[in-house]
């Protein structure tokens, strides 16, 4: 009984330092439980800090030890939270890489039998409908005001990016369009710079201008090396990345109390309903069960919406929680990787000065990214 007593003014100790600090503490948490639980049998100094608690007269000898003893073994449990954070954030890294850097070759295979306006519509349309059924009760936590700001992150994320990529891979390779989707963290510097009010130094300025450099070197050398190629589509690209930089800080700024969850399913609430009405107007419904390219094509397009698309949403609004908006935007460092090899997997060639202008491109997001010490 004592024992238990004590246990909880440790405990009680703890969740208000943590929560002083800014970490949330549920009450359930097995491991900070069992953590209370060893300070109580490791340190008797604590044991005196609980009777302090209790409004128990000690001497003040005992209540300093008791203090410090707590203040080491709460730093120690707040740094290994930061520490699982950290590793948390670089493997949703890692797996978002995989999931879009294959989204670029999904959006060619289902091109071959849908049109650029049916493959956007469709992978919005198949995407809510699983958020839906995943998320649809998560959408009773969020606000008029999270609304407001919904609306302006799901137009921008959710729902102008299908239609735009797919617009753009009709004349454009995937592995080029992979790279292009890379000046992401160069915009979102940008706008957390303009419109949030968001620090910026110098070297990301510096990073900023190199990675529009890289852009440009790109688009050239595509113009030269492949002529058939209309590269003026590489501007549906760039407005999808502006649209991901907007909707990231939107994120971060607005709606970092909701859960990804929430943000995601909402996000695919409001794109839903005008990607269906094009859908409409596509014919797609009618054509589908005479067009045997369609229903090879669909497969593609059904992986293309529910993994590369619901799925890989949820876990980057994850990632923008647990980190910075620019960390969370370079995860475009690892797509082109993934995407050129599917793209050369598949008869795609680039010149080297292409080769060069991406990597000038991930050079000037490095520099943007690139921090003394660790996010």
């Amino acid at each position: 009984m004592k024992r238990t007593i004590l246990f909880s003014y440790v405990f009680e100790l703890v969740a208000c330092y943590t929560s002083n600090h800014g970490i949330p503490l549920n009450c359930k948490d097995t491991k900070i439980r069992k953590c209370t639980c060893n300070l109580l049998l490791n340190h008797p100094g604590i044991i005196t800090l609980c009777c302090v608690a209790s409004k128990v007269h000690l001497d003040s000898k005992i209540r300093t030890e008791g203090n410090v003893v707590i203040r080491k073994r709460v730093t120690f449990v707040i740094k290994l939270d930061e520490v699982k954070k950290m590793e948390q954030k670089w493997v949703y890294l890692v797996i978002l890489a995989l999931i879009w850097g294959s989204s670029f070759i999904l959006i060619k295979k289902s091109l071959l039998g849908f049109t650029s306006l049916q493959v956007g519509g469709l992978r919005i349309v198949f995407a809510s409908i699983l958020l839906f059924i995943l998320g649809f009760k998560s959408l009773k936590t969020l606000s008029k005001t999270d609304w407001k700001w919904i609306v302006v992150a799901g137009l921008c994320s959710s729902f102008f990016p299908p239609f735009f990529f797919a617009i753009a891979q009709t004349q454009i390779n995937s592995g080029i369009t992979s790279i292009l989707n890379s000046v992401a963290p160069l915009f979102t510097t940008m706008v957390g710079l303009a419109l949030f009010g968001f620090a910026i130094k110098g070297r990301q300025v510096l990073g900023v201008f190199v990675g529009l450099l890289g852009t440009v070197v790109l688009i050239a050398a595509g113009m030269e090396y492949n002529p058939n190629q209309n590269y003026w589509y590489s501007f549906f690209i760039i407005f999808s990345a502006l649209g991901y930089a907007f909707n990231i800080n939107i994120i971060k700024k607005h709606l970092a109390h909701l859960s990804p969850l929430a943000v995601t399913t909402a996000s695919f609430g409001v794109a839903f309903f005008p990607a269906f009405i094009l859908l409409l107007y596509s014919g797609v419904f009618y054509q589908f069960l005479d067009t045997i390219a369609m229903q090879q094509s669909i497969w593609y397009l059904l992986i293309l919406s529910l993994v590369g698309t619901a799925l890989a949403n949820i876990l980057f609004n994850k990632l923008i929680k647990l980190s910075s908006p620019v960390f969370a935007a370079s995860v475009t460092y690892l797509i082109p990787l993934v995407a050129v090899l599917w793209g050369f997997l598949d008869g795609e060639h680039m010149s080297l000065l292409q080769l060069l202008g991406g990597l000038i491109i991930l050079f000037g997001v490095w520099l943007v990214n690139r921090k003394k010490k660790l996010l």
